[in-house]
């Protein structure tokens, strides 16, 4: 019996709160990857995400840091991160506290605000979209 192990890449391992461990990288390759890893109805909602995003912002600048798929402009510093939790997936909008209207959850950072989807949650895709075209607009965090 063959090795199916030889020449397949290993599939990413989940960290202790359900978000993929993915390495850094620039680009949509290891955001896709990082998609990809998503568990159960995640990956779903991450495709959507990427869609919705890539659709808002033409050209939109894409990398992962710190496990987490983050969308920017060139030269402009990052708008907007994913991170998976058990239960939900977290939007982080960097500028949130200047979008109107403000993203329901506050963060430890003065300006950053959330935005949690959970499993069978309807996304209000004209809402996300317009969060997402104003805060691509907003002055980018540098990570």
């Amino acid at each position: 019996m063959a090795d199916k192990s030889k020449g397949a890449a290993a599939a990413p391992s989940l960290l202790a709160g359900g978000n993929p461990q993915i390495a850094k990288g620039e680009g949509d390759a290891p955001v896709q990857a990082y998609i990809a890893a998503m568990p159960d109805w995640k990956s779903e909602v991450g495709r959507r995400l990427d869609v919705l995003i890539e659709r808002t912002v033409p050209g939109v600048r894409k990398a992962v840091k710190w496990n987490s798929p983050l969308y920017g402009g060139e030269g402009e510093g990052w708008f907007l991160g994913i991170h998976c939790f058990k239960r939900y997936v977290k939007l982080a909008f960097f500028r949130g506290t200047s979008l109107d209207p403000v993203p329901p959850s506050e963060s430890r950072s003065n300006d950053t605000r959330y935005f949690n989807i959970h499993e069978g949650d309807d996304l209000d895709e004209q809402q996300l979209a317009d969060w997402v075209r104003q805060a691509s607009q907003l002055p980018g965090e540098r990570m």
